[in-house]
């Protein structure tokens, strides 16, 4: 079995164990509950707030094949494919969003996209979902330092807001501005160890450059990646209102944004389990939404991961075994 073969072969033992563990760790904190709030929300309801985030990820699909130029537009349902799978790796497995760049990158690089552009258009992506990330977070720490500047024994919350925020941009400014210079040390390294690397860290560089230089298309994938972080809280609105909780679309997208804060923060833990909890409990009061609301709305978040996810990443599992038996025939 030569390089390539056990690569593939060690992606899906790795999807499969880490779906264990994340079943496991599931079941340990009670899947009763999460079975509960779908059968509260009903079915219907159900299946339209997995819609939602399926067209979310259709945009942030249409948002890395923006930053991927030369590809056609037919090409794009494999994008979408590739957005879906690495979401579903950050959701629902215990590397979250290493392993979610990385099984990404296998999906698109699969569909028979260049090596050189899968790995550039996605460093231009994870550029722009930042930069919409660091906007939807400084909107909802504004938001909260407005909230919170009238009490005083608020404080360590702003201050946790505070640093988060400061965290946030600090990831922006490093991402952005050490892009080449790594693609370069990485290439000087791999030269000296292994045949060929270089050149090919060489082409990925060059694909970056190219990327830039399409910077429309850089600003609207920008675009799209806010229109995505916004849906995503219009769509925890849509899901307490079929729970039967009533709260301003302003109000559940702050604290939506607060929560995708804390759970980058916290992307060593499968799926955020435990952290997004712990975080609705604590901002859900400050807006109004009762702390019970809170935590059926995050049980249902985690029922979506597991009914997108889990079958998404066992669809990625038996399409790299079905490879691999390819390359073993």
């Amino acid at each position: 079995m030569n390089r390539a073969r056990w690569m593939r072969a060690g992606v899906v033992l790795v999807t499969l164990a880490g779906l264990a563990v994340t079943i496991a760790l599931l079941v340990q904190i009670g899947i009763g509950d999460v079975l509960a709030v779908v059968r509260r929300i009903g079915l219907i309801g159900f299946a339209l707030y997995c819609g939602i985030t399926f067209a979310l990820l259709g945009t942030m699909g249409i948002a890395w094949w923006l930053v991927a130029p030369g590809i056609a537009a037919r090409r794009l349902p494999s994008f979408i494919w590739a957005r879906t799978t690495r979401e579903a790796a950050t959701d629902v497995l215990p590397f979250s969003q290493v392993g979610g760049i990385v099984i990404g990158a296998r999906s698109l690089g699969a569909a028979g996209v260049p090596q050189p552009l899968v790995y550039a258009s996605l460093v231009a992506d994870q550029t722009t979902e930042l930069a919409a990330q660091l906007a939807y977070t400084l909107y909802g720490v504004g938001a909260l330092a407005l909230l919170l500047s009238s009490q005083p024994t608020s404080g360590d919350l702003l201050a946790m807001a505070g640093v988060g925020a400061v965290a946030s941009i600090a990831i922006m400014i490093a991402f952005t501005v050490l892009q080449r210079p790594l693609l370069m040390f990485a290439g000087r390294i791999g030269g000296a160890v292994l045949p060929g690397s270089a050149a090919a860290l060489g082409s990925v560089r060059a694909a970056l450059d190219e990327v830039y230089r399409r910077r429309g298309r850089v600003v609207a994938g920008f675009v799209l990646h806010i229109i995505a972080w916004v849906g995503s809280g219009a769509g925890a609105f849509v899901a307490l209102s079929f729970i039967g909780i009533r709260i301003d679309v302003e109000k559940i997208i702050i604290i939506e944004s607060l929560i995708f804060t804390l759970r980058t923060a916290a992307f060593v833990v499968p799926g955020g389990i435990g952290v997004q909890e712990g975080a609705y409990v604590l901002l859900a009061p400050l807006f109004g939404l009762p702390v019970e609301a809170a935590l059926a709305l995050s049980l249902l978040k985690r029922a979506r991961d597991l009914a997108i996810g889990i079958p998404v990443m066992i669809a990625f599992a038996a399409g790299e075994g079905r490879g691999l038996a390819g390359e073993t025939g």
